[in-house]
């Protein structure tokens, strides 16, 4: 009985031995791709709280037409933050935009975009932030106006402008357009702010990346489209990848507003990923728009300055 007790735990020890390495391996390298989505999606120019040194403990607030928005705390503190989150849950707020009670998630939080990353991003981006110190930090409450702090009405506004699930690649398109659509679309969800809204805050989907006056914090962001006159037309691939990692534009300007904050994320990307991103701009419709005020615009058109 004795031996075979002992030889019963030198089989689990060498089994051990064999399983740790490899499943070490496959969390850091999770944690290391959830760290490249999360600088491709900026999460931290919404979560992080420079009070608790960067950690994206929340509190930022956004203000828009129906009232102010706090991001709130994506640490994995298990009491503040989404440390108590299993991954379904987490996924489903980025698929869904329900929240891990039951909730509906207001679509200031771009699950509308989210909703098109696949499944292994997703579970990549969940490892990464896991990985991150829990911050004790409790998320400060939304601020929005009635009716539209009440939750239950959301349904109307989902039924009407929020289809969920991923898209699949174009066969008819090469990879680096497709790679581009994911990273435009899905990650750095630029259509968020780049595509006009309305009314009831949904996107016009019409005169996508056509620019958004007045949008979050009374921003503008401006047209995107490769329209000659009110657009980025006149920009190179070459241009828009400058842009995207040193936030320079072909004029020798700089961005401004919070298109900075998106640069600090794009210019972690690969060259490939940038490259990928620029090719997919320059395929989409062009758009003509009445150019926004130049001061405020967070991405200049050809002829316009941020400063």
């Amino acid at each position: 009985m004795m031996n075979f007790q002992r030889t019963r735990a030198t089989v689990l020890l060498i089994v051990s031995l064999m399983i740790a390495p490899g499943t070490g391996a496959a969390d850091t390298d999770a944690i290391g791709r959830g760290r490249y989505l999360y600088e491709a999606a900026d999460c931290s120019g919404c979560h992080a709280n420079s009070h608790q040194g960067g950690a994206p403990a929340g509190g930022l607030g956004l203000d828009t037409p129906f009232g102010t928005f706090r991001t709130p705390n994506i640490t994995p503190d298990k009491t503040y933050g989404i440390g108590a989150w299993s991954l379904g849950e987490f996924k489903r707020a980025l698929r869904d935009g329900v929240g891990r009670e039951g909730e509906y998630l207001f679509p200031v939080f771009p699950y509308t975009s989210f909703t098109r990353m696949s499944e292994g991003d997703m579970e990549d981006l969940y490892a990464y932030l896991m990985s991150l110190p829990p911050a004790a930090v409790p998320s400060k409450p939304h601020a929005a106006r009635m009716p539209f702090n009440w939750r239950p009405l959301l349904l109307f506004w989902r039924t009407l402008f929020f289809s969920a699930g991923p898209v699949p690649p174009d066969p008819g398109k090469g990879p680096d357009w497709n790679r581009g659509n994911y990273l435009v679309h899905a990650l750095a969800h630029c259509e968020e702010c780049h595509t006009p809204r309305n009314r009831l805050g949904g996107l016009d989907t019409s005169r996508p990346f056509a620019g958004n006056i007045g949008g979050p914090d009374k921003q503008n962001a401006p047209n995107i489209t490769p329209d000659m006159k009110t657009g980025i037309g006149s920009w190179s691939i070459g241009d828009i990848e400058i842009l995207l990692k040193t936030g320079m534009t072909p004029d020798s300007d700089l961005v401004g507003s919070g298109m900075k904050a998106v640069v600090r994320g794009t210019s972690r990307l690969t060259d490939a990923d940038r490259h990928a991103m620029a090719v997919y701009l320059k395929s989409i419709r062009p758009i003509t728009v009445e150019t926004p005020p130049r001061e405020k615009n967070a991405i200049a058109p050809p002829n316009a300055s941020t400063r």
